[in-house]
Parts: C-alpha cells; sequence; structure tokens
C-alpha cells in the first residue's frame, strides 16, 4: 500500500510478480508526488528495502512490521530523525489496541513497573479451546489452521517468536531501553495439556501465553512463556483471538487494554490511523516528531537473565506409577532449597502413565531449573517435566 496526495495504483501486468512488485515500490517512492510510503508486506529483506528506499527519497513510513521493527526499529528511527521524516508502527502490536498511542503519549507522564500482555491472537484461540472442550493441542491447532486463526507453519505463534517480537516493541516503549528479540527468554505452548487446565482451575487459574516485562532491582526481565494466571485476574478473561495489555504505572497505577490483535479490518483501523496522524504532522510542518519509541534515544540494554525471576511455580510431572516418586522429587527440590507447596494427583486411569502436579513456594528460577537437572535421571519419569510460572493476582 503507497499513500500520496492521489493514491497510486500503477500495475505491471507483462511481468512476473515478484518483478512487478519491485519496480512498482521504486518507481512509487522516487515520485516526488509521494509523501507517505506504508510497507504492509512484512518480512525483513524487502520490507526493509522499501522502508530505507523511503527514508533515503524524504518519504515518511507507516509500518505494521513487527519483526523487523523489533530487529531494528530503534537503527531506522534514528535514521527517519535524521532526514526529518516521520516513522509509526501502530499496527505492529495488538492492531486493533493503540498501545503505542497510550504509551507513547497517553501515559507517558508516569513511571511503569510492569507491563504483561496477550500479544498472540492463535496461541489465545488454541489455549482458550483447549480450556474450553478439553480438546488436544493438535486437534485445537488444525481447527485453528482451518478457520484461518493459524498459519500453514504454526511455530511463530504457538513457539512464541511472534509474541516475542511484539514485546520487544512494548518494552523498548515502555521502559526506553534498546532491546532486541533474542534477549527476551521464549517458550511456546505445545506442550500444554487439558490436564493442565483441569490442574490450574483447581487452585483458582487458568493458562495464557503471558509477555511480561518487569522492572527489578537488577534490572529489566523479560518473558514470554505460558504461565498461571489467578481467574479473579481481568488477564484470564481474554479468550479466543482477542489481545490485551495491563501496564502497572507508579503514579497511575494499573491500566487495561482489550481488544483484536490481528485481521485485516482492526489492523487496517490502525494503519490508517497512523497515516492520518503523518499527514498531519507533514501538513503542519513541525519539525519536532515524538519517537515511535517515546523516547529521543533509547537507553543500551543489558538484559538480565529469566533465572533471577522469583515466584511460586507449577511443577507438572508424567510418570509410572511406583513407590518412592513423591521422596524422589522432593529431595531434589530441597537440595535447590526449594519448598513444596501443595501436591496434587487427579483420580488415576493408567497406572503406567500418571500426570500430577506439584506447586512450589517462591524460589528462584534458577534453583528451579537445577532440580530439574537433578531430576533427569529419575526412571520413573516419562518426560521431561512441564515447568510453568504462577502469577501474582495484583
Amino acid at each position: 500500500m503507497i499513500c500520496s496526495r492521489s493514491v497510486a495504483t500503477r500495475e505491471f501486468p507483462g511481468l512476473p510478480a515478484d518483478i512487478r512488485r519491485t519496480a512498482h515500490w521504486r518507481e512509487v517512492i522516487e515520485s516526488p508526488e509521494i509523501d507517505i510510503v506504508a510497507e504492509l508486506i512484512g518480512g525483513t529483506t524487502t520490507a526493509s528495502e522499501i522502508i530505507e528506499s523511503a527514508i533515503g527519497s524524504g518519504k515518511s513510513v507507516v509500518t505494521a512490521n513487527k519483526e523487523l521493527m523489533a530487529q531494528r526499529g530503534a537503527e531506522i528511527w534514528d535514521r527517519a530523525i535524521q532526514s526529518r521524516v516521520n516513522l509509526a508502527m501502530e499496527a505492529s502490536v495488538a492492531g486493533g489496541i493503540p498501545i503505542h498511542a497510550v504509551l507513547r503519549e497517553g501515559i507517558s507522564g508516569d513511571r511503569i513497573s510492569a507491563l504483561y500482555g496477550i500479544l498472540n491472537g492463535t496461541s489465545n484461540y488454541i489455549l482458550s479451546e483447549i480450556e474450553k472442550h478439553g480438546s488436544a493441542f493438535d486437534s485445537v491447532l488444525g481447527e485453528a489452521q482451518r478457520l484461518g486463526y493459524a498459519e500453514a507453519d504454526p511455530s511463530a505463534d504457538i513457539d512464541g517468536f511472534d509474541a516475542r517480537s511484539k514485546l520487544a516493541l512494548l518494552a523498548a516503549l515502555a521502559f526506553g531501553e534498546r532491546i532486541t528479540p533474542s534477549d527476551i527468554y521464549t517458550e511456546g505452548i505445545r506442550r500444554i495439556t487439558p490436564v493442565d487446565f483441569q490442574y490450574a482451575s483447581q487452585m483458582g487459574y487458568t493458562i495464557r501465553l503471558i509477555c511480561s516485562a518487569r522492572q527489578t532491582s537488577e534490572g529489566l526481565l523479560l518473558a514470554v512463556r505460558p504461565s498461571l494466571v489467578p481467574k479473579s485476574t481481568v488477564l484470564a478473561g481474554v479468550k479466543g483471538a482477542y489481545n490485551a495489555v495491563w501496564v502497572f504505572g507508579k503514579y497511575g497505577q494499573d491500566t487495561f487494554y482489550y481488544g483484536r490483535g490481528a485481521g485485516p479490518l482492526p489492523t487496517g483501523v490502525a494503519v490508517v490511523s497512523d497515516l492520518m496522524r503523518v499527514a498531519r504532522e507533514i501538513r503542519c510542518g513541525s519539525p519536532e516528531r515524538v519517537s515511535p519509541f517515546a523516547h529521543e534515544r533509547l537507553g543500551e540494554y543489558k538484559p538480565i537473565p529469566v533465572t533471577l525471576n522469583r515466584s511460586k511455580y507449577y511443577l507438572r510431572f508424567r510418570v509410572e506409577d511406583r513407590p518412592g516418586i513423591i521422596a524422589g522429587l522432593a529431595t531434589a527440590l530441597a537440595n535447590q532449597q526449594v519448598s513444596i507447596d501443595s501436591v496434587m494427583q487427579l483420580p488415576i486411569e493408567n497406572w503406567r502413565d500418571v500426570p500430577f502436579v506439584v506447586t512450589v513456594e517462591p524460589a528462584l528460577e534458577a534453583n528451579i531449573r537445577a532440580a530439574i537437572r537433578e531430576m533427569q535421571d529419575l526412571k520413573f519419569l516419562l518426560e521431561p517435566p512441564l515447568v510453568m510460572p504462577m502469577e501474582a493476582g495484583d
């Protein structure tokens, strides 16, 4: 999509599609009639070339490209501000929610201490359906693909990579730090089963793929991972293909933003709104641009490892039933100074494959991981334990 004083619609029907696209965007970008270029093709190769060419030609840019902006957004913005053009990217995160505008301007007077988000509608739809119907993961994934919620290759969604790019952008907005996706601990939802929802429900929790950014005394702690969320919280009520962002401020306290995170119409609203804002700035001739990252310069960020996270944890085991199982697991936890809070087991249907859950008192994730490594040689385990943090209710 290219926007100018008059919308450009040139086509080259005699050329192959890839050449036709290349010829088209180059001609449009070089046209003196064009003021704003909207890049909506995705990816990090041709999209990067389009955006950099547009900025080099003095055109402002509107983009929905979360992956590229998460990787190189600060660098691209530096180039844009030097060229005195604008860069807008509201549609890159949670398409139907104007979360960029909120963090950049709406609550810019606050000091944000944490934000939690559900930023991938595909994963949220799958988890909601597993919870609602008790269906297996693969079955729900197939239905999501039939409905168009999931791609033929769904790995970017269900393995957390899509949400990771979005969190990198939101964290940069909220905390003014230069963050790349590789800084963020990421875990997907492939191992979540109906039995996990059964155990979670007994404790008053549900399960969501949570994107978290939290300021600690050691530094900024970032993660994308399935987590247990108290049913009493607003995040627990986010179901289906919806997105949500929960922001905690020092002065304004907590605010919550909810809506459709994808789809042509919600995303289209975000793109057109950006086009309107940039057009107003061009028309008014303002030399002062509000950075899409909300800060004139992003600080250099040294990530702290997720192993410094401290919380309660949910550990789900699959074992072949025999004497001494609890003793073996308890010994591994005790050796790492981890205290057990509860042990739960649903009625046994097959003694050769018994799922049961241990929850632990607040502990460092480093200690949890050390205990899991100690457990790996236990002969009764059928697979590595599933570990999820249990988020607090406030």
